[in-house]
């Protein structure tokens, strides 16, 4: 348990040094090779939205610790020893498994988008990229995707343990500057490679690679798309914008406008619950509906 709350407790605090010093890395590489990924006042905006995620989560996670100490405490069906590696190892796996199909519904359920939307508003790509968090998540109810290992009797302070890991394990693979690694790597681990196909908003690279920290979800569930040419990032259509609110709230008030002046209330909760562009009178086009469009074209 010692080294449970040391992981949960500590963690950040010594990441957060290091994500500062790989930003300045990036940055002075940038001046060198003269391939500057960063443009202040977009970095700028990722970091203060980062910087007030990790403020609301300060808040939230022990609502949400409490919620998944009721679920442990009264319903689980096993009790798993968290003194044991091999509980690791299978939570490791689990959670990553969960992060990955947690991440896919994030770009196929336009409730879900309004907040994860924010963390692809960016038309750059670099460490500062990583931190543009949303505050709205735990509003959604997006981390009861991850109820279910408290159910089955993993701890959850072992289980908010392995969150943080693999959200650590996912700030490096937010750089221009690491080119493809070796094929055994990038064939079982999400690299920048991977990653940057993910933040593409080419028609090609739209909802893929999902991945958290192993690639093979995607590769195993039909997601995986390697990178071929350099990606453009940001979204289909970009927000234009540093302003943080419009950052953070920009796909909230667009999705209720059009939920709201469907009159139709079937309409209107399809709004929610489709995948990002659907529209009733196809004045929008989801990202299946656009590759259809361009196979009959």
């Amino acid at each position: 348990m010692e080294l449970i709350n040391q992981i949960n407790t500590f963690a950040y605090p010594i990441a957060i040094p290091f994500f500062i010093i790989l930003i300045n890395i990036e940055v002075y590489l940038g001046y060198k090779d003269k391939k500057q990924t960063h443009e202040k006042k977009d970095s700028y905006t990722s970091i203060a939205t980062g910087l007030v995620f990790f403020g609301i989560n300060l808040l939230t996670k022990s609502i949400k610790l409490l919620i998944f100490f009721w679920v442990y405490n009264n319903f689980r069906f096993f009790t798993i020893d968290y003194n044991l590696w091999t509980s690791w190892v299978v939570l490791f796996f689990l959670d990553d498994f969960t992060f990955y199909w947690g991440h896919r519904i994030a770009h196929t359920v336009s409730f879900y988008w309004a907040s994860h939307v924010v963390h692809h508003s960016s038309e750059k790509f670099n460490f500062s990229t990583a931190v543009r968090k949303t505050w709205t998540y735990d509003v959604t109810g997006h981390f009861l995707f991850w109820i279910w290992l408290p159910l089955i009797g993993f701890h959850p302070l072992q289980i908010f343990a392995i969150k943080t890991l693999n959200f650590i394990y996912q700030y490096w693979i937010h750089t221009e500057k690491i080119d493809k690694l070796p094929k055994w790597f990038e064939f079982f681990f999400n690299t920048p490679s991977h990653h940057r196909v993910h933040h593409g908003s080419d028609l090609k690279y739209l909802d893929k690679n999902h991945a958290g920290v192993l690639i093979i979800w995607d590769r195993m569930f039909g997601t995986f798309q390697p990178e071929e040419e350099r990606p453009n990032y940001g979204l289909t259509s970009n927000i234009k914008t540093y302003n943080l609110f419009d950052v953070e709230f920009h796909e909230w008030k667009n999705m209720l406008h059009r939920a709201w002046n469907s009159n139709n209330l079937k309409n209107g909760f399809k709004y929610l619950i489709m995948p990002p562009g659907w529209s009733h009178d196809k004045r929008t086009l989801t990202t299946k509906e656009l590759r259809q469009k361009t196979k009959e074209s």
